[in-house]
């Protein structure tokens, strides 16, 4: 029973980022992702999960369900990321 818990929690949290990649693919548009948000998203991704590896081969207990929460996210992220800095925004935007 933990372990569905554990791994229903982890594919939530993992999926909390598809809506915002896929609106991004769709419209090529980044512009209104702050940059800092997603370089501390992924900091913090890499440093826990580096963390819960560290510690798991230590105990040699292994927690997959955080392994795929937080690889997925570190992918997510890093898209992001790269649609921030190399989508252009539109040259003719109305509006701010």
């Amino acid at each position: 029973m933990i372990e569905t818990i554990g791994w229903t929690g982890n594919i939530l949290f993992a999926v909390c980022g598809i809506p915002q990649a896929v609106k991004t693919w769709r419209t090529k548009r980044a512009e209104d992702l702050s940059a800092l948000f997603l370089w501390l998203w992924l900091t913090a991704e890499l440093l826990t999960f580096f963390y819960i590896v560290a510690l798991d081969l230590q105990t040699r207990t292994f927690h997959f369900p955080l392994y795929f929460n937080y690889t997925f996210n570190t992918i997510l992220a890093t898209y992001l990321l790269y649609a921030k800095y190399f989508y252009k925004a539109p040259a003719n935007r109305k509006g701010n």
